[in-house]
């Protein structure tokens, strides 16, 4: 009897083994660091990836395929529909070490957010796939680069990292420094849409991706393991985290504040301009 529930028990476990991504139950456990207190900002993370990549993906797939003007309204509302419905979430880890850089967030909530979204990644390429394949849609697909000619990922490394940089600065317009009144949430995520898509159409060499997030939890997807070529961690990793903190130095020197718990010898830029503007008068 008892070697019965134990077949049974290991006939469970390899069925839920071979149908789980790799590394999914090492970002869910992440859930609880810090006995449950960042498990909310976990959750929107997780919630928030999930519906962004099916709001964002499928516009040119599912959705005005043969219309590029339909596809970029259906991509503007998707990331507003999932900011909204996800509760404000990140979901980009390169925002998030931004956020951390400028002292918005803990080391360990950071940690927590990444983890939510990597769950949520990792989670959603499989569950659209199933969509997909049960309603006879086409599959989403995902950012890569191709690593011929740029096996450590330098050429494509260089587009994210300015994609990134230009990504950060235009959170930071948007949501510090300018008031749009009544309507602001709508009309600042309506234009970080637009952006993004702007972006994506700018800077194709890594997919693009734009969001670490998004290139690694894809290549698990398709490849069914973690990467094992420098460049794709350098490209979708490294320089987009090198990118968030070149733009967090940026808007500290500009409007003020710490990076790293640490003040900048220059600026801030926005304090001088309104003194000076202040003389004048």
């Amino acid at each position: 009897m008892i070697m019965v529930l134990f077949t049974l028990l290991s006939s469970l476990f390899k069925q839920a083994y071979d149908i789980t991504p790799p590394g999914l139950v090492i970002c869910l456990a992440c859930a609880y660091i810090g006995s449950g207190r960042y498990f909310a900002a976990y959750r929107h993370e997780f919630i928030g990836t999930l519906l962004m990549i099916g709001f964002t993906f499928s516009p040119g797939k599912w959705i005005g395929q043969d219309a590029l003007m339909v596809a970029w309204i259906a991509h503007v509302c998707g990331v507003v529909a999932s900011d909204k419905i996800g509760g404000g979430p990140h979901v980009n880890p390169a925002v998030t070490v931004s956020m951390y850089a400028l002292g918005k967030c803990s080391y360990t909530e950071g940690f927590v957010r990444i983890m939510g979204a990597m769950a949520g990644g990792l989670v959603a390429f499989p569950l659209y796939s199933v969509l997909a394949d049960n309603l006879g849609l086409t599959q989403l697909g995902g950012p890569e680069f191709s690593s011929k000619g740029d096996e450590d990922g330098v050429a494509a490394g260089f587009s994210e990292f300015w994609a990134t940089t230009l990504l950060m600065i235009m959170i930071y317009v948007l949501n510090w420094e300018l008031n749009f009144g009544k309507y602001h949430y709508w009309i600042k995520q309506t234009l970080t849409a637009l952006g993004i898509r702007y972006l994506i159409e700018t800077f194709p060499l890594a997919g693009p991706a734009i969001n670490p997030m998004l290139g690694t939890t894809w290549y698990i997807f398709a490849n069914g393991a973690f990467p094992d070529e420098i460049g794709h961690y350098f490209t979708y990793w490294v320089c987009p985290f090198a990118a968030a903190v070149f733009a967090s130095c940026l808007y500290a020197v500009y409007a003020g504040g710490d990076v790293f718990g640490q003040k900048l010898p220059l600026g801030p830029v926005k304090g001088d301009a309104v003194s000076s503007s202040k003389k004048n008068k």
